[in-house]
């Protein structure tokens, strides 16, 4: 079961949005339904609340929430957006980046696959200004189920009929069947740093926002999967629908929630940035500021991974590494150190690739000695690209 929004816009088709509501419940989706202001001179919200079980927020500007992004809310709710009727004013608003309304505010800020059906008159279609906005949705990833030729309501016939509620219905599904790829396993996931003490304000940590190992616990979620998520201190909010959030200060914390949770894994991925080194004697009380030179003797802290590595079994292990020199040898040689299925290495120095910013490239290093690049990418869309590359190995070890 996934949840979907469902954008309907001002055609006079919309009532076949209606139905595409009816349909998708009635698969076992839930279903949130969002009117333009020109969808409700066809169809009122209170029809599609009574299909969807859903209120139908109207106005973004009255929000629900208590502290009032509903929009925002709404978007990190949902695994799919679909518009179906969409009208020649909405492809515009949606190539160009317009937020006016809910529906286009919600759009704005959803980062899953959207979906798209077009109706309108074979002149609104074909006019060079809608191609033009159907081909820079296309291009940004969006799904376009062209519209058919066919009786137009108007009387003309022509390109511009919506495809069928049926059509679209099983797009969809057979969609969310394959996206829900890791339905059925059990992931770990790590994340944000881990800070040891000097004093009891002092620390010693390593620089990172969480937001790679956050993205990759809600792309696991989003493809259905059970995930547990363990993170050092972070500013972020947890992703939505997540089986357990556990928040740990020390290396020593990371390691044994990670014990505690690895009998019941089928995936553990260490995006965490494990603090390499902790103060061998912190001190009790914060001593006072002073000129000297300071010496302090520092000792390793736990190797989580490597310490999994002699009970891991069917499991698929993935580990991340922070390099800025020699790259492939460095992760080639913690890959093999720790028994991974795969090592993502990335340079931190990189402008973009930085742990606080929100893109990232990786190298993927498998353990067959392949070596995939992925692009500069949003933290978001490589999460998706990683689990492409490592979801042959879960497949693997359920079957064996």
């Amino acid at each position: 079961m996934a949840r979907i929004i469902l954008g309907i816009t001002g055609s006079i088709v919309a009532y076949k949005g209606a139905e595409l509501a009816r349909a998708l419940v009635k698969r076992d989706h839930q279903v949130r339904a969002l009117l333009t202001a020109g969808g409700q001179k066809f169809i009122t919200p209170l029809t599609l609340q009574a299909l969807t079980g859903h209120p139908v927020p109207v106005d973004q500007w009255q929000g629900n929430e208590p502290d009032g992004l509903d929009h925002i809310h709404l978007a990190r709710w949902a695994d799919l957006l679909v518009v179906a009727p969409a009208t020649a004013d909405y492809l515009a608003k949606a190539a160009h980046g317009i937020a006016d309304d809910m529906l286009t505010t919600v759009a704005l800020v959803f980062d899953g696959p959207v979906f798209i059906a077009p109706a309108m008159n074979t002149r609104m279609l074909e006019h060079a200004a809608t191609r033009s906005n159907l081909a820079v949705l296309k291009e940004r990833g969006v799904h376009i189920l062209e519209a058919e030729e066919g009786e137009l309501v108007c009387g003309e016939h022509g390109s511009g009929r919506m495809v069928e509620i049926d059509y679209i219905a099983d797009t969809l599904c057979t969609f969310l069947a394959d996206r829900l790829d890791y339905s059925g396993v059990s992931a770990l996931v790590t994340a944000g740093p881990t800070v040891e003490p000097l004093d009891p304000v002092r620390i010693f940590t390593n620089r990172s926002s969480g937001r790679m190992g956050f993205a990759v616990a809600r792309a696991l979620s989003e493809r259905g999967a059970m995930v547990k998520l363990i993170s050092g201190p972070t500013t972020l909010n947890p992703p939505e629908h997540l089986a357990e959030v556990v928040f740990v200060d020390t290396t020593a914390e990371m390691a044994a929630a990670v014990n505690q949770r690895f009998d019941d894994a089928d995936l553990l991925i260490m995006a965490a940035a494990v603090a390499d080194w902790r103060p061998a004697e912190p001190d009790r009380e914060k001593g006072p500021r002073a000129q000297e030179t300071r010496q302090l003797r520092l000792e390793p802290t736990e190797d989580i991974l490597e310490a999994l590595s002699p009970k891991k079994g069917k499991r698929v292990i993935v580990g991340f590494a922070l390099e800025t020199d020699d790259q492939i040898a460095r992760g080639r040689a913690k890959l093999k150190r720790e028994g991974l299925d795969v090592i993502a290495v990335n340079d931190p120095t990189e402008p973009g690739a930085g742990p606080m910013e929100e893109t990232n490239r990786l190298t993927l290093i498998h353990s067959d000695g392949r070596v995939v690049e992925l692009p500069m990418q949003s933290k978001e869309q490589i999460a998706h690209r990683l689990l492409d590359a490592v979801h042959v190995y879960t497949l693997n070890s359920r079957s064996e």
